[in-house]
């Protein structure tokens, strides 16, 4: 698959671009995300990771030092790994292609702010929402739910100051930038906690501005077009769970965001 159309590089810039994936995965999100709001042409193959748990040779051979782990981008053969150097990377690959991810050069504390949120998210958000996604009771899950919540709210304070109180709309100001794009591939997980366990983790009464934000950059050209279906997040999560023999707990109702 294609990114979306765009302010892109040159058409010999941009050849050679390959995306190994996996369709649920937040990590590959971020790199599709980053490639797409860019505007940079590329090629997106989906790895079956999960049907017959059999990576491709290709894939393999791309990220040996981490047995064969999504996502990876290939660049006229050449591989990068790891989601948040992949979302950086690109960003330094096609400098001439907008929205700029991260700050100039010249701003260097707004770019380690930036970097810093950025691993906010692998360090705190997600450790925490796994536990959400393997507790055992509802109970457990409920806990987890609610300690996502408070790290959301560490995240509402970032944004409030990075967006001049939400009026500039995203982490990256006026533009989606790295912090956008990172904590964005988790917007369709989190919302599936409500199915999950009941609590709604974005949460508009506890986190109005990043609730604001997720709706915001959803919508945006080169994201919603990719968006995982929450229904279906669900039930994957339940035939993992089933896999590694964690207990079937039965889904909440939801209702997709308008």
């Amino acid at each position: 698959m294609a990114g979306a159309e765009g302010s892109c590089g040159s058409e010999e810039e941009a050849e050679g671009l390959t995306l190994l994936g996996f369709w649920s995965s937040p990590f590959v999100l971020r790199a599709r995300f980053a490639l797409n709001l860019k505007g940079i042409p590329y090629t997106y193959v989906e790895e079956d990771l999960f049907g017959d748990n059999t990576k491709s040779a290709l894939l393999l051979a791309s990220n040996p030092a981490h047995g064969g782990k999504v996502p990876v981008l290939l660049h006229n053969g050449r591989p990068v790994a790891e989601s948040l150097v992949i979302a950086e990377y690109i960003d330094e690959a096609f400098p001439d292609s907008h929205p700029r991810l991260l700050p100039s050069a010249s701003r260097p504390h707004e770019r380690a702010a930036a970097r810093f949120w950025a691993a906010y998210v692998d360090q705190k958000l997600l450790p925490t929402w796994g536990r959400l996604f393997r507790g055992k009771t509802l109970e457990e899950r409920v806990k987890a739910a609610g300690d996502v919540v408070d790290v959301l709210e560490a995240f509402e304070g970032a944004l409030a100051e990075r967006s001049d109180g939400g009026r500039m709309g995203f982490f990256g100001g006026e533009s989606a930038g790295l912090v956008d794009v990172v904590l964005g591939g988790l917007i369709w997980w989190l919302r599936a906690s409500e199915p999950m366990c009941g609590v709604k983790t974005i949460d508009p009464a506890r986190t109005p501005l990043v609730a604001a934000w997720a709706d915001r950059f959803s919508a945006l050209d080169g994201v919603r077009e990719i968006a995982p279906d929450v229904p279906k997040l669900v039930e994957y999560h339940l035939t993992v769970r089933a896999r590694f023999g964690l207990p079937f707990l039965s889904p909440h109702p939801y209702q997709q965001p308008q």
